[in-house]
């Protein structure tokens, strides 16, 4: 695979939401990691999440993996042509008119309906319709998030730009080897060989511990002592510092792995103090990371 360049293209935005979305962060993450891999090198995400990192990076190989079986069954029903452009269009503007002629009790019908069959229609729905692009689930793995208050939320204009979403999802991954897994990231980690480049990208300690499963200390701890004994490269996102405090956690378990700031804005959370200035850290293990320093006038604005 050829080094990644340091201007990149302007950035794609997946169609799922979630807290701690990498959208504006890409450029910077991208131009830092340098990856010579062969043809049977992979890109691996234990922590897809919205999938904005490997979507924008659009590797010939990848295994993407999380534990939440939602975010894996919506992208396997783009891959498999059961989701497209088409049929998320119809689907938000039924949905979206019913919405707009009942109100919030529809919303919370959807959110029932979404608990029991677990239909990735319905999770796209409660995702672009429910509390400030929220992904949440209860210790139940049940979706909780409430409404968001805006019956009219699905309008042409938003119902266009979500369905378009879907379908820039659908080419960056038409005729790629990509292989979508509901994993945990303990067994993701074990598939990695020598010729593969992980990217990490797990929840933060202190911040969205309940966006699927708990997060705890343990687990973070855990993580960097696995991930330090990886057989290939990898890079790590983790919050580095805001105006309140700094992330003891990286100079705790990450003192050997160089450290690349990078300031930018939170626009997702449940609390404000959570939504504000962020200083991120990336950690890329040393041989994979590049000398160039990317600023703040050479990343591509990322699509809204």
């Amino acid at each position: 695979m050829p080094s990644l360049p340091l201007q990149l293209p302007r950035i794609g935005v997946p169609p799922l939401k979630c807290q701690g979305i990498k959208t504006k962060l890409v450029p910077f993450i991208l131009s830092q990691i340098h990856w010579q891999g062969d043809r049977a090198a992979r890109w691996i995400e234990p922590f897809l999440g919205s999938g904005v990192v490997a979507f924008n990076l659009a590797p010939p190989r990848a295994l993407l993996t999380d534990s939440n079986q939602h975010l894996i069954r919506f992208y396997q029903a783009i891959q498999q042509g059961t989701i497209d452009r088409a049929i998320v269009r119809q689907f938000l503007q039924t949905e979206g008119a019913k919405l707009q002629q009942v109100g919030a009790e529809y919303y919370y019908e959807v959110r029932q309906r979404f608990n029991e069959s677990g239909e990735p229609l319905d999770f796209l729905f409660l995702n672009r319709a429910c509390f400030n692009g929220l992904m949440r689930f209860n210790r139940h793995g049940r979706f909780n998030v409430p409404f968001c208050r805006k019956p009219q939320r699905f309008s042409q204009g938003y119902i266009t730009k979500i369905a378009n979403q879907v379908d820039w999802v659908a080419r960056q991954m038409a005729d790629q080897d990509w292989q979508f897994q509901v994993a945990d990231w303990q067994t993701t980690l074990q598939q990695a060989q020598p010729q593969d480049f992980v990217y990490l990208d797990p929840p933060y300690i202190g911040r969205h511990t309940d966006y699927y499963n708990t997060w705890s200390q343990g687990d973070a701890e855990n993580l960097a002592a696995i991930a330090q004994q990886l057989p290939c490269g990898f890079a790590l996102s983790m919050w580095l510092e805001n105006q309140h405090r700094q992330n003891a956690h990286i100079t705790d378990c990450w003192a050997n792995i160089p450290i690349k700031p990078y300031a930018h804005f939170y626009h997702l959370g449940s609390q404000e103090t959570w939504r504000g200035a962020m200083t991120e850290a990336l950690l890329i293990k040393p041989e994979f990371a590049i000398d160039e320093r990317i600023s703040d006038a050479e990343v591509s604005p990322a699509q809204t």
